[in-house]
């Protein structure tokens, strides 16, 4: 019992010290015909809170990913573009991004997928002159399926990243 108390005990003292520190992320080129060059450095710091409430704008489209891939598509960067049209529109939107997965792999592995996806897209929206600071990302892995089939049909369905915009 000692043992369990203790591991539990240093656990959520790791997860606080992780919590806390802050960090910088760069992110990978999303597309070879858009130079990394102009892309600012991101602190998760600088996100809006996801503490709000969010909804399904259906200005806002959602970007599909193929199986185990973070990888943005030319048809993804036209959505995206779209997206970013009506984002620079509207201002005073702030916006989640809703990193999700099928549910082939492990929790763990799908979170971080999910994560990836979302960064990603984080990453083209700045490049398109949406403020990182109004972008939260979050992973919801394969907690949240579109589709609860278990086919390849239902599967492309979950692989996906939603932009919704933050209540106030």
């Amino acid at each position: 019992m000692k043992r369990l108390f203790l591991l539990g005990f240093l656990t959520m003292f790791v997860f606080a010290l992780g919590c806390c520190k802050k960090q910088d992320i760069k992110h990978n080129s999303f597309d070879n015909n858009i130079k990394d060059d102009g892309l600012k450095t991101v602190a998760f710091t600088d996100e809006p809170s996801i503490r709000h409430e969010s909804i399904k704008d259906m200005n806002l489209k959602t970007i599909y990913f193929s199986f185990d891939r973070s990888d943005l598509t030319n048809d993804s960067i036209g959505i995206l573009k779209e997206n970013s049209v009506y984002l620079t529109k509207n201002p005073k939107l702030k916006i989640v991004l809703e990193g999700h997965t099928d549910n082939r792999g492990t929790t763990e592995y799908n979170l971080a997928l999910g994560q990836r996806r979302a960064l990603k897209v984080k990453a083209c929206y700045v490049q398109f002159g949406i403020l990182a600071n109004r972008i939260a990302a979050i992973s919801y892995g394969h907690e949240k399926p579109a589709d609860q089939n278990n086919n390849e049909v239902a599967w492309s369905k979950n692989r996906r990243v939603e932009t919704k915009t933050l209540l106030r």
